[in-house]
């Protein structure tokens, strides 16, 4: 054994030390109302004094069923998965147990790598939100036979059990809103057309708009964050004619948008008017407070893991799909004087 390296302790030593059967030790870590306290303290003391830790993943192999569940989503720096991972941990801590959360950060790659080893490491569930649902990975994780909730979207191409927003009535009740405080010069900064998420707001969009006399930009972007806004923001005071509204995939867009306006002296919303998507908290706390589309993330995350919990604690799983419905919250970036 090298320098610096400690075998492990196992529970036959503390056994040893308390001078008690194995089983006795199994019961204080397990089941310790069924031990003296006298046997207690000294099995507890002989835990304490050896630094013993129990093999978690051992007694999930012998029990056949692990108490964590993962949570793998599209980007950690959006305060909207923030949320919702806060969502799907209350549910889990309410029922005893642990989530672990996995940033694919748009990557199709890092997902398959993350399904591949949470599938090794026999999780009792993922809850998932996929960057795409083309490609075979969704389904050779399906095959592994680890239970799964899609969050934040539906995948029709496979079986199993989802929690989502309608985010084509998100999209069109964000530009019914334009149109509706005077509006004829629109554009809508869209994110990758890969994340349906996108695609539905865009055609919530075109649907809201096709019926009325405007003229609509779409500009898309590489991401779903603030760098991509202001880069957006830049091409928007480019354009001429000029929108004088503008409708974001996402709030971090929108943030980014209305940083590139007040730069370059634009008022909002006297001459662009911004809306964004999610209600981040970061939405209403802005120079100019951000009229955005709500989504109920905590709520999107708490309901994936309660059905995730409940397909798991069953032989016979019922999938449902679950979709919540968008709300339009008016702040000044788009209210009007009157």
């Amino acid at each position: 054994m090298s320098e610096g390296e400690q075998e492990m302790v196992g529970i036959k030593d503390v056994a040893r030390q308390a001078g008690v059967s194995i089983g006795t030790v199994s019961n204080v870590v397990n089941r310790p109302h069924l031990v003296s306290e006298d046997t207690r303290r000294r099995v507890q003391t002989a835990i304490d004094e050896l630094g013993y830790v129990r093999d978690e993943s051992a007694r999930q192999l012998r029990a056949g069923r692990s108490r964590i569940m993962a949570l793998l989503v599209l980007d950690l720096g959006n305060p909207f998965f923030v949320d919702l991972a806060r969502g799907a941990e209350e549910a889990a801590h309410a029922a005893g147990l642990n989530v672990i959360t996995c940033n694919s950060g748009q990557r199709v790659d890092l997902e398959t790598s993350y399904l591949s080893m949470l599938a090794e490491q026999r999780v009792r569930g993922v809850l998932l939100s996929p960057v795409e649902s083309v490609g075979d990975r969704l389904q050779t994780f399906a095959r592994s036979g680890i239970p799964y909730v899609f969050v934040d979207r539906k995948v029709p191409e496979l079986e199993g059990s989802s929690v989502s927003v309608d985010d084509v009535a998100g999209g069109a009740l964000a530009a019914r809103h334009l149109l509706e405080t005077g509006h004829t010069e629109i554009a809508f900064v869209n994110g990758p057309k890969m994340l349906v998420q996108c695609r539905d707001r865009e055609a919530g969009v075109r649907s809201a708009l096709a019926d009325g006399d405007v003229r609509l930009s779409v500009l898309e972007s590489a991401a779903l964050n603030a760098d991509c806004g202001r880069d957006a923001g830049a091409r928007l005071l480019g354009m001429s004619p000029r929108p004088t509204a503008v409708f974001c995939a996402n709030d971090l867009l929108a943030l980014g948008v209305l940083q590139a306006m007040v730069g370059a002296g634009v008022k909002v919303p006297e001459e662009m008017a911004i809306v964004g998507y999610d209600d981040i908290e970061f939405a209403g706390a802005a120079a100019v407070p951000l009229t955005s589309v709500r989504q109920p993330a905590r709520r999107l995350g708490r309901t994936a893991a309660e059905l995730l919990i409940a397909e798991t604690s069953t032989d016979r799983p019922q999938h449902r799909q679950v979709v919540f419905e968008p709300e339009l919250v008016v702040r000044e970036s788009t209210r009007v004087s009157r």
